[in-house]
């Protein structure tokens, strides 16, 4: 077996058992493995290790091995010790990884994947409904606390990592901006954490009813329940994170006219905090993730998708805006401004 024969080998096993990764990842999280080597303070031995946790030691460095593998933990002579990586599992469940394994891998939005087949077909079923009887995600959601709760803080951890982005390398964005409306804003996490940065800013948290009425309070942020569909509250700017990608391009432009219509004319703006999917292949290290992320919108939504940079000036002009600018923000997102 030659090097490339060998690659495409390890690559086939990689995709035949890609959901051992994340199970694995999800098991780990609840022995809470990360908190135990936090708290033993130096490498922790496996004998100590399962003690701590009441785990089999065979099963439990069967699992420390396929860890370490993935690089998400790390073995010295003296224990197992964290990795960048692993400390991204610490907490109560607010991190960015450890929030979304928890989303990803729950049995509600696995089951989807059974059917992403039925998606592709013409007038295929969208795989969430096919898995959930006729349910789409947003009615499922409303449906159920508590996957409603698990789904807010995964979408509040990736917030926070976007946001420090954003305030980081294109803070300049919200110079003038009196008031902004964050639309789809979940339990207020995004619009928080842009008052806090700046404070001349009145936030408004705008989301479903039974979304806001659960959001706890931050300093400087109201909370609005509403259809985005309908309305949305006036503000100098509106903004949307990771809300686009969940609908069709004619649901996009009509829920930008709604932002739109609520933004001061000649100088409102709407900001669009979303992936662009490159027109080819591309070296880009965060474009399979982006790639990734339109899979996840075909298995978890009816009609969403991740957009080219060709397909956001579409919708954005379909929606009536003068002009628009992509900016980088060397993440899976970029800011997409839309100037009214």
């Amino acid at each position: 077996m030659n090097q490339e024969e060998a690659q495409a080998e390890v690559e086939k096993w990689k995709y035949i058992f890609g959901f051992a990764n994340m199970a694995a990842v999800k098991c780990a999280i609840e022995l809470k493995i990360a908190e135990a080597i936090e708290n033993h303070k130096t490498p922790i031995p496996l004998s100590t290790l399962s003690s701590t946790l009441n785990c089999n030691p065979s099963f439990l460095y069967r699992i420390m091995r396929f860890l370490i593998h993935q690089n998400i933990f790390k073995q010295t002579t003296l224990g197992y010790e964290h990795t960048p990586l692993s400390l991204k599992l610490l907490g109560p469940g607010e991190n960015t990884f450890k929030a979304f394994v928890l989303l990803e891998s729950s049995p509600v939005m696995i089951a989807p994947w059974h059917y992403l087949s039925s998606r592709v077909l013409v007038n295929g079923t969208p795989p969430f409904k096919a898995a959930h009887g006729g349910d789409d995600l947003w009615k499922y959601t409303e449906g159920n606390p508590g996957h409603s709760k698990m789904f807010d803080e995964a979408m509040a951890s990736n917030a926070r990592v976007t946001v420090r982005s954003v305030i980081e390398k294109c803070g300049e964005v919200f110079d003038g901006v009196g008031s902004l409306v964050d639309v789809g804003g979940g339990n207020g996490t995004y619009v928080s954490m842009l008052v806090e940065a700046f404070p001349w800013i009145h936030g408004i948290n705008f989301d479903l009813p039974h979304v806001v009425s659960v959001a706890k309070e931050f300093h400087g942020v109201s909370h609005v329940g509403g259809d985005m569909f309908q309305s949305v509250p006036n503000a100098d700017a509106a903004s949307l994170l990771w809300v686009l990608h969940d609908w069709n391009d004619e649901e996009c432009i009509e829920i930008l006219k709604k932002c739109k219509e609520v933004v001061p004319k000649g100088k409102g703006k709407v900001i669009i905090i979303e992936a662009v999917v490159s027109e080819e292949k591309t070296d880009d290290e965060l474009e399979m993730a982006r790639l990734l992320l339109d899979m996840v919108m075909m298995a978890h939504t009816n009609t969403g998708k991740e957009r080219t940079a060709k397909e956001w000036e579409f919708v954005i002009e379909k929606a009536g805006f003068s002009s628009h600018s992509i900016t980088s923000i060397g993440a899976v997102q970029s800011i997409i401004q839309c100037f009214a």
